[in-house]
Parts: structure tokens; C-alpha cells; sequence
């Protein structure tokens, strides 16, 4: 993909930039390879070949003069001893013309002016030297020092000239050696300032570039992500630079977007909630003078409207006292529907004042021993239950919290209602049991009575709602409704179990303590029973030997279930298991 510049990322720019950077330095470190490279090889000859050269040029001029000096000797003494010199002078500039030779191979010049040289001094040695030693040996000294004349002496002089010229050249050879050491020498020192000087722009191009490509537009971007910090949501936020910032403002300006969006709906959330506050403040008040209205009408329920019934009542009560058999048997029929009406109006009237004190008039939550409070509930249901021939038994129920009287008036409407709703000549069982599931206690009251059925399962729990006729069975309706707003205040739930094999059973929850529920945990981590096991024979089932399931049979209070016109006793609990005591756990009994 092509891109302009303006649009390349800065990835690639700073690539381009080190790719630019690198080729150049590359480009100058081969060229310094190669001058060194060079640089060495003219030091080599320098150090070699042309510095042994010179020594070897000086060397061939001594072996020159000594066999100058030895031919000289030998024509004054003509003692064989001083030819000594002649000789070995011969031999040393043979020696080093050849070693001259081996080091000038690539100075043709030296080489030429080495010819030269040997030339001459094979003339000398062929006009001069021989003859003089020859006339010595022929003719005597006299006739030999003859031959040493001016012209003898010249063509020597000739043949030194020819060394000096040979060490001229070789000098020359040395001194262009030498400049280009030199030369070769600058130019590594150059190249390495250019490196110098790349390496110096390259980073002053990778500041300035870095500046412009990443410092400027990231102190924009910053500055402009400040002011909408400092609560300028409406600042729309301008991108530069490489395409990875502008990408990264354009983000960011999104970002504010949706900031932005999200503060004008809590700005009109928060107005809404203000609205219903202001709402929900009007009705908190309309309910603060709804409930005094409650309660005065609570207050004139139970005084003044009871009066009057009272009075009906007694009234009433008196005429059918009085006249009872001397008016006819209508009259009778009449008496008796004003009293069983003002009755029933006044155990109405009851029931609704009740229930509308839940929760309203608060004692506070104590912890309460469910053992002990059966034991209330025994004793003020033992009439009905001495009148229906009823066994009421327990097994061994929690402590928790809540308020005594209403948790004593729920468990009263529940064992009232399964013994007012019993099978016909079967005599009624009720028991109540309690088993810990999660962090709750889950509490069952399951009877053997006439059951209900599953689709009015959920209607019992409605206040005033009935399932059979008045006469079947006496009533307000509200004694179910009682229990629900009972355990709904407790922070519980209740429901019936529709599931069990006979009668009903009706179970409802209410919070464990924290110490329950670490035993029970505690237990269970230990390897012993489970959580949602039942104490004191709690699954066993009072009727038939079946699940301890269900909910009391009907919908009604048994508050009112049965004369309350015998007495009877609370059994104790004994916890030994006999026949009588209610089975295994320590189940308790209270027996009409």
C-alpha cells in the first residue's frame, strides 16, 4: 500500500529514518575497511620493502668502497691479506643486490637504477680492479699504484654516483610510500568524522523528528484531554501528527463522546430520581397520614365500633336467653343470625386489627427458643385440640430472631388451622419440625387433615379468602394472610407443599443465626451430616410414616376453630424416645 508521507505511521518513519541512517553508516565503515585495508598495506611496504631497501642501497655502497679499499691495499703491500676486503665487498654486493632486487618488485625504477649500478661496478671491477691486482701480482706494486690514476679514480666515482642514484630512487620510492600512508591515513581520520557526523545528524533529525512527530501532538492531545478533565465535556479534542495519534485522538475524542453522552443522561437521571424523590417524599408523607388515619381508625375499630357491637351482642344474647321457646321458631331463626353476625363482626374486626399491627407496633427482635414458644402455642390450643381429639408434636426446633408474640401468633394460626381443617372421625396429627438449608431454617407444620389442592395453593395466603362455605367450617379467611405478613416481616417466605401423600403442609423460612450456620458448616467440612437435615426426627411424618411435608390443611384461622369449653394439659418433653414422646431427637408432644 502506498502512502504519502504525510500519511506514513511512525513506525515507518522512524524505520525509514534508521534504515537511511544505517545504510550511510554502512556505507562509511566499508569505505573505512577499505582505506585501513590500504592504509596497512602501504605501511607494510613502507616497513618492508622500501625502509630495508635503504638500508640495503647503503649496504651496496659499502661493499663498493670496501672492495675499493681492499684493491688499494693489495696494490701497496701486495699482501694477499689485504684482498681479503675486495673479496668479501664482492660477495656483500651480490648478497644485496639480490635481496635488493627480491625487495623492489614493485619498483621498476629501483630495479633499473640496480642494473645500472651492477653494470658499472662489473666496469670497474673489469677495467680497474682486475688489472691492478693482476699488475700486482705480475709486476709489483710500483707498476700497480701506476693504474690507480685520476681516470681510475673517476670511473669509481662514476660507479658511486650510481649507488647514489639507485638511493635516490629507492628514497623516492619511500618518500611516495610514506605519503601514502599519510594520505590513506587522512582519509580514514575523514571518513571517520563523516561517521561522526552521521551518527550526530541522525540524532539531531531523530530529535527534531520525535519533537514534531510525537512530543508536539502528545502535549496537544494531552492538553486538550486536560481542559475536558477539568469538566469541559463539550472541548472537541483536534488530532495531529502520525496516523497511530491521530487514530489515538480520534479514540480519545470518542471516548469524550460518550463521556460526554453518558453525563447528559445522569444529569437527566439525576433530575428524574430528584422528581421522584420529590415524588416519593409526597407520597412518604400521604403514607405518614395514611397510617395515622390507620391508626385512628384502628383506635375507633376497637372502641367504638366495638361498643355498639357488644351491646348488639349482649342484647341479642338476651333475647335468646329470655325468649328463647315463647316466640315462634322464625323468630328464634332471627335472634340467632343477629348473634352469630355481631360475633363473627367482632372476631373480624379482631383479626384486622391484628393484622394491621404487624410490623407497625414493634417490640424489636429478641432471640427466640422455638422449643419454649411450642409450648405457648400447646397450651393456648389445647381446648381446640382436647375438643378435636388433636396430637400436636414437635421436633427439636432453632433459636432465632424475632418478636415473640408475632412468631407465637404465627405458629397458634397454623396448628389452629390443621386442626380445624381434620378429616372427618380421623383423629388430627400436627407436627411441627425444622431443618437448616443454606442460611435459612426452613420450619414445616404438616397435619393429616383434608388437604388442598395444588391450584389453591397460592390463594390461602389472601386475606379474606375462602375455600369452603361459612357453615363448613367458622372463619374470618385473614388467619393464612396473618402468617404470610408474620414471616414476610422476618425477613422468610412461605409456600405450601403440595407433594406429601396426606394432608397438607405448609413451610416457611426465617433467617439462621451466624452461629447455626458456622456449626453447620463447620459439620459438614468435617465429614458429618449435611446442612438441611432436620433435628429431633423432624422428617418423620405424623400421619402416615410419610415425608414431613406440606402446609396445614385449609385457609382459614384456627384461631376460632373449636369451643374453647375443656381444658388439658401441655405434655413435657422428656427427650427419651418412649412411645408418647414423639420418636427418636427428643420430639416432643402436647396431646388434647
Amino acid at each position: 500500500m502506498n502512502l504519502r508521507a504525510g500519511q506514513w505511521t511512525l513506525r515507518r518513519r522512524v524505520l525509514v529514518l534508521l534504515a537511511v541512517v544505517g545504510v550511510m553508516l554502512l556505507s562509511v565503515a566499508v569505505a573505512e575497511a577499505f582505506v585501513a585495508t590500504k592504509n596497512r598495506e602501504h605501511t607494510d611496504v613502507l616497513l618492508v620493502q622500501v625502509g630495508p631497501l635503504r638500508v640495503q642501497g647503503q649496504e651496496m655502497l659499502n661493499a663498493l668502497l670496501d672492495q675499493e679499499t681492499g684493491v688499494r691495499g693489495y696494490a701497496v703491500t701486495a699482501d694477499p691479506e689485504d684482498l681479503a676486503p675486495y673479496e668479501q665487498g664482492l660477495a656483500r654486493e651480490r648478497a644485496t643486490a639480490e635481496l635488493i632486487r627480491e625487495l623492489s618488485g614493485n619498483y621498476p625504477g629501483i630495479e633499473a637504477d640496480l642494473l645500472v649500478v651492477e653494470r658499472q661496478a662489473d666496469e670497474w671491477r673489469r677495467t680497474v680492479a682486475q688489472p691492478v691486482i693482476d699488475t700486482t701480482n705480475t709486476s709489483g706494486t710500483a707498476a700497480a699504484q701506476a693504474l690507480l690514476n685520476d681516470a681510475s679514480r673517476q670511473r669509481f666515482e662514476g660507479l658511486r654516483d650510481a649507488v647514489a642514484a639507485l638511493q635516490d630512487e629507492i628514497f623516492a620510492a619511500r618518500e611516495a610510500t610514506a605519503r601514502d600512508v599519510e594520505r590513506t591515513g587522512n582519509l580514514l581520520v575523514v571518513l571517520l568524522i563523516v561517521a561522526a557526523l552521521v551518527v550526530a545528524v541522525a540524532g539531531i533529525a531523530l530529535v527534531l523528528s520525535l519533537d514534531r512527530m510525537v512530543l508536539r501532538p502528545l502535549t496537544s492531545l494531552a492538553g486538550q484531554v486536560r481542559e475536558v478533565a477539568t469538566g469541559d465535556y463539550r472541548h472537541r479534542i483536534a488530532s495531529s501528527g502520525p496516523p497511530e495519534f491521530r487514530q489515538l485522538g480520534e479514540d480519545v475524542e470518542a471516548m469524550r463522546q460518550k463521556i460526554a453522552a453518558d453525563l447528559s443522561e445522569v444529569r437527566e437521571a439525576r433530575e428524574r430520581i430528584e422528581w421522584v424523590n420529590t415524588q416519593l417524599q409526597k407520597q412518604a408523607e400521604e403514607l405518614t397520614r395514611s397510617n395515622r388515619d390507620l391508626e385512628q381508625f384502628a383506635y375507633v375499630a376497637s372502641h367504638d365500633l366495638q361498643e355498639p357491637l357488644r351491646k348488639v351482642a349482649s342484647f341479642c344474647q338476651l333475647l335468646q336467653r329470655r325468649y328463647a321457646g315463647r316466640l315462634d321458631e322464625r323468630a328464634d331463626q332471627y335472634i340467632a343470625f343477629a348473634v352469630d353476625g355481631a360475633q363473627r363482626m367482632q372476631r373480624l374486626i379482631n383479626d384486622l386489627l391484628a393484622f394491621s399491627r404487624i410490623g407497625r407496633l414493634t417490640a424489636g427482635f429478641t432471640d427466640v427458643d422455638l422449643n419454649r414458644l411450642m409450648e405457648d402455642v400447646a397450651a393456648q390450643t389445647e381446648p381446640a385440640r382436647q375438643y378435636a381429639d388433636a396430637e400436636l408434636t414437635w421436633g427439636e426446633l432453632p433459636v432465632i430472631r424475632g418478636e415473640e408474640p408475632l412468631l407465637t401468633n404465627l405458629l397458634v394460626n397454623l396448628v389452629s388451622n390443621s386442626v380445624k381443617f381434620r378429616r372427618p372421625d380421623v383423629p388430627p396429627k400436627v407436627h411441627v419440625s425444622a431443618r437448616l438449608v443454606g442460611e435459612e431454617w426452613e420450619i414445616t407444620c404438616q397435619d393429616n387433615g383434608i388437604g388442598i389442592e395444588p391450584e389453591f395453593a397460592d390463594k390461602i395466603f389472601v386475606i379474606f379468602q375462602r375455600l369452603h362455605a361459612k357453615d363448613a367450617y367458622p372463619g374470618t379467611g385473614i388467619g393464612l394472610a396473618i402468617v404470610k405478613k408474620i414471616v414476610e416481616y422476618h425477613g422468610g417466605r412461605v409456600w405450601v407443599d403440595t407433594d406429601v401423600p396426606e394432608g397438607t403442609a405448609i413451610r416457611f423460612t426465617l433467617p439462621a443465626l451466624p452461629a447455626d450456620i458456622e456449626a453447620a458448616r463447620s459439620t459438614a467440612g468435617a465429614g458429618g451430616p449435611a446442612t438441611g437435615t432436620e433435628g429431633g426426627g423432624a422428617d418423620e411424618d405424623v400421619a402416615s410414616g410419610g415425608a414431613g411435608d406440606g402446609s396445614p390443611a385449609g385457609a382459614e384461622t384456627g384461631a376460632d376453630a373449636a369451643p374453647a369449653t375443656s381444658e388439658g394439659t401441655v405434655g413435657e418433653a422428656d427427650g427419651s424416645g418412649t412411645p408418647g414422646s414423639g420418636g427418636a431427637g427428643g420430639m416432643k408432644e402436647a396431646v388434647g
